[in-house]
């Protein structure tokens, strides 16, 4: 097979295709530092307008703050007592509640181990907060984050689920109970604000809900995990997300879910009447910050109180666990759409890797032990699926060789004008059959594929330290060697499979030299060398699983394009081919006339130019 130009231009398009990707998807780090005004003065505004309309709530209610009680207030007991906690368990995690504001404390994941061979945790830390604000007494309110609640017995419902209710009351009667409820499996806990009198324990006919969400790293890059930090979220306008890696806000209507989304794990507030507007801002620590967090989300969301003077409810659901597509699929409430299988100009793929790539995943995983050999089955899949392509390609690829020749004689009599050579050299392929795009097309279709792939091998959850030779973890990339300080555009180690990756595709870009028709132009001699030398910076700190993918990948090629060329395709038979096309009259498309036509009429115009000069 021959690389000819169109070939040699689609592989430069699916470079630049590559790095324009790659930079969009790493700009939240890039442009952090000149993001940080711009946020301050937006999480200012966020807060202004929470509190505007908190107050609006409250009327004239005076607030009382933190420092100035600490003695009960009409019954209510404020920071009274030591903090306690209780836990709820299923099979899949360990949930712990707080005496303290009755609030989540904590979760353990069991399934799943953080970067440093610990427990996966979620919600845990001070910096975790759910609260809002009730009336305690006259001209007095509290955020419920101080108030110390009871414990009640945890109690064991009929089908299974554990029931965990804390209550906080005064002298006067009024109740809160926050009531918690955890099912024998999945990774949601049901919870219930229950308040016995609502005139008397809010003064609007809305409840602000304070949310503030500080996660930790949990991948062995946090760097990298912080560019795939969302914020995603479902309104009255659908699902949408934002980046978390540099800061911003959003204001919204009618949410119906907001959630955090780390690389591979997620905390959701699903309300199950949607909240009425919501106002969200994140931010990242700076660079030489010693906070322990690597994004922190505040939220304030309105949910409006029921019309009643009396008893009321207001129930929601969290979820705590894993990005799994499967798993949040069956929520039915479009948490799914949060796991990034696609966006941007790429978001087409979404829907090759959740409706084929997926399930053929799955497939083969429960059937072969080792991920390493999933992926490689995988790829052969492919590999089979595009052959036909491939092979059409390589023909093309052929027979353009064979015209190599007579190509070359056109080039020397119309060397003065290029122009005119073009349009010759197109007659020349066509009245031989030859379609000059063809070697465009396997390159082409390599796009969609290899996006589609490097999203779901940065997203697929049971990837998670599943090993495969020296790599320990697929989902993050591997390392056979640190580096003790971090070069430009490669990073501070030695990825193995990103070798083998480059390796690979530099023997490609070597075969199809030996076989280029026109090497000619000094740019199209050194540009299949350039592309892999590129790959080496943009996969050092990709998942191992994608770079394992294109080692494979590449190596396929290779033994195709060998036997193809050596094996199948028979010289003889092409030449004979294109001589029994010649011999057909030459049918062309009104679109070929059209450009042939104008082209003759810039020739003419040329001609003319160059007679008056």
């Amino acid at each position: 097979m021959g690389m000819d130009r169109n070939t040699l231009m689609g592989f430069m398009l699916i470079g630049g295709l590559l790095l324009a990707m790659f930079y969009f998807n790493s700009k939240d780090r890039l442009a952090y530092e000149g993001e940080q005004k711009r946020l301050a003065d937006s999480m200012l505004l966020v807060k202004k307008v929470a509190e505007k309309k908190q107050a609006a709530l409250r009327k004239d209610t005076a607030i009382v703050t933190q420092d100035s009680i600490q003695q009960p207030v009409r019954g209510f007991r404020i920071k009274s007592v030591e903090e306690t906690s209780q836990t709820l368990e299923n099979n899949l995690m360990l949930v712990e509640i707080a005496s303290r504001g009755g609030r989540v404390k904590s979760v353990q994941l069991k399934a799943h181990k953080q970067f440093d061979g610990k427990m996966v945790m979620m919600n845990q830390g001070e910096g975790n907060q759910f609260s809002y604000r009730i009336n305690t007494g006259e001209n007095q309110s509290q955020e419920i984050r101080d108030l110390d609640f009871t414990f009640l017995p945890i109690e064991k419902a009929a089908d299974g689920a554990q029931v965990l209710v804390l209550e906080a009351n005064d002298s006067m009667g009024r109740v809160v109970r926050h009531r918690y409820r955890l099912m024998p499996d999945g990774y949601q806990l049901d919870m219930q604000l229950e308040f016995s009198e609502v005139s008397k324990l809010f003064s609007g006919q809305d409840l602000a809900l304070n949310w503030q969400l500080d996660v930790k790293p949990i991948e062995k890059d946090a760097k990298y995990e912080l560019t795939q930090t969302h914020i995603g979220y479902m309104d009255q306008d659908g699902f949408d997300f934002e980046y978390a890696g540099t800061g911003d806000q959003k204001a919204m209507s009618s949410a119906k879910w907001l959630a955090l989304k780390q690389q591979f794990f997620l905390t959701a507030l699903l309300p199950t009447t949607a909240f009425k507007s919501m106002q969200t801002n994140w931010q990242v620590p700076s660079a030489d910050s010693t906070m322990p967090y690597l994004t922190r989300m505040q939220s304030t969301a309105f949910a409006a109180l029921p019309a009643t003077s009396g008893a009321a409810s207001i129930p929601m659901q969290w979820y705590f666990g894993p990005s799994d597509y499967n798993l949040l699929k069956k929520m039915n409430v479009g948490l799914e759409q949060i796991v990034p299988y696609g966006n941007g100009i790429f978001a087409f793929v979404k829907y090759i890797n959740r409706y084929f790539l997926l399930p053929v995943f799955d497939y083969i995983q429960h059937h072969v032990a080792n991920m390493g050999l999933v992926i490689l089955l995988i790829t052969l899949l492919i590999r089979l699926i595009t052959s036909p392509i491939l092979y059409k390609s390589y023909l093309s690829g052929a027979k353009m060789k064979v015209l190599k020749p007579e190509v070359d004689a056109l080039r020397e009599k119309y060397k003065d004008d290029q122009q005119t050579f073009g349009m010759e050299q197109m007659k020349l392929w066509k009245s031989a059959g030859v379609n000059p795009l063809g070697g465009c097309l396997p390159a082409l279709l390599q796009i969609p594929i290899f996006m589609s792939l490097y999203y779901f091998f940065q997203a697929n959850v049971d990837l998670r330290g599943k090993g495969f030779w020296w790599s320990d973890d697929l989902s993050q990339y591997d390392s056979v060697l640190s580096i003790p300080f971090s070069i430009p555009f490669y990073g501070d180690h030695v990825s193995m499979f990103t070798i083998t990756a480059v390796v690979t595709s530099l023997l490609i870009s070597l075969y199809s030299m030996s076989n280029m028709q026109d090497n000619s132009n000094p740019l199209m001699k050194y540009m299949p060398y350039i592309f892999p030398v590129l790959l080496l910076g943009v996969f050092n700190n990709l998942p191992a699983a994608l770079t394992w993918y294109y080692t494979v990948s590449n190596t396929i090629t290779l033994l195709l394009q060998f036997i193809i060329q050596r094996f199948i395709i028979n010289h003889d038979k092409i030449i004979a081919e294109i001589a029994e096309n010649r011999k057909k009259p030459v049918k062309k498309s009104k679109m070929q006339e059209r450009i042939e036509a104008m082209q003759e009429s810039q020739r003419k115009l040329q001609d003319m130019k160059n007679k008056r000069s």
